[in-house]
């Protein structure tokens, strides 16, 4: 049984906690802390988990194997750095940090000292997006020829009104970093690595905020195939994020859990249950499950020592690619994601 700490007790904290509910037989929740003393009792009152008056307290315990941080993406350096050198795996809550080069740090930070570090990227363990990435890995589809991501969601002025909220120093951004990470990091498991894009982005007539709530963008793979993103949470009243691919074989539609294939000659394959996304005014409206198995999946590669399905090294390929889409548009120029790794 693997002991589990929690930090940072924000809006995410309750799907994590009730997610971690279902995993009673691998882990249990040993210490709980958050800045905030009275958010902190509020929390452990309503999930029934023990609290500790600060990070050391957790860090001191023999009994925690595994550090979950759910604090904004600029408070997680020094987390870290204490959690690694006292040899806790950690799991982040996407973001892994506000840029790739923050986030490089991190993933150092974790390697030099040895332990395990983890991103929560709960869209890649729906049950459809994981059949798609078995059909399109056993080259059924045939050679990849145009993606098209859409992220077409809601926030109210509301959202962005919380101090920090759509900020560069807190959040790493606006739209790009908090909303369509999720759906830039799965189409990646399904393309390959992007090797350029070019990118318009900013603030609509509908939000009041630092960092962007619209991008549109041209991209172009490493294999040569074209696409395009679209993002945005000015999208009243918010839809589902979907990706389309266009194969050799056959056209891929995969939004709201479930997965469609229409292949050439006619015959369509469909897996998947429909599920609500977290598109509209409220953010959290979507089922605990996908955090579970990602959840698991980490808890999992801790005991048998192998590494999770999304580490930390791995995260940075998409934070690679939002930093190329920021840079493209601040620039008016067209980036290569080279450029941008070669930067950090």
């Amino acid at each position: 049984m693997l002991g589990v700490a929690i930090v940072g007790v924000g809006m995410v904290a309750g799907i994590h906690a009730r997610a971690l509910q279902d995993l009673g037989d691998i882990a249990q929740v040993r210490a709980v802390y958050d800045r905030d003393q009275e958010r902190l009792e509020a929390f452990c009152k309503k999930w029934d988990l023990p609290g500790a008056t600060s990070l050391e307290e957790i860090l001191a315990k023999p009994d925690i194997d595994v550090v979950i941080v759910l604090t904004p993406p600029n408070a997680r350096r020094d987390i870290v750095a204490a959690a690694a050198a006292a040899q806790k795996h950690i799991l982040l809550e996407k973001p892994l940090a506000t840029d790739s080069a923050a986030g490089r740090e991190l993933v150092d930070l974790a390697e030099s000292a040895g332990v395990t570090l983890g991103v929560i990227f709960q869209h890649r363990y729906r049950e459809a997006s994981q059949w798609l990435k078995t059909l399109v890995e056993s080259g059924k589809l045939g050679a990849l020829g145009i993606a098209q991501v859409n992220v077409p969601w809601w926030r109210p002025q509301s959202y962005y009104d919380e101090p920090g909220r759509g900020t560069y120093a807190r959040d790493g951004g606006g739209v790009l970093i908090n909303q369509a990470i999720h759906t830039l990091d799965l189409l990646q498991v399904y393309t390959g690595p992007i090797a350029e894009v070019m990118a318009m982005m900013g603030t609509s007539a509908l939000h009041q905020m630092e960092a962007e709530d619209f991008v549109g963008a041209g991209i172009r793979f490493e294999s040569g195939a074209l696409g395009s993103i679209v993002a945005t949470t000015a999208a009243y009243p918010g839809g589902a994020e979907t990706i389309e691919l266009g194969f050799e074989n056959a056209a891929v539609h995969l939004g709201s859990g479930t997965a469609t294939v229409s292949y050439h000659d006619g015959t369509v394959d469909s897996f998947g249950e429909p599920a609500a996304t977290g598109g509209g005014a409220d953010p959290m409206a979507f089922p605990h499950d996908w955090h579970a198995s990602a959840q698991r999946d980490f808890l999992e590669a801790v005991r048998d020592g192998r590494q999770p399905g999304a580490t930390g090294a791995e995260a940075l390929n998409v934070h690679r690619l939002i930093d190329a889409l920021v840079l493209s548009s601040r620039e008016r120029r067209a980036v290569t994601l080279k450029e941008v790794a070669d930067n950090g």
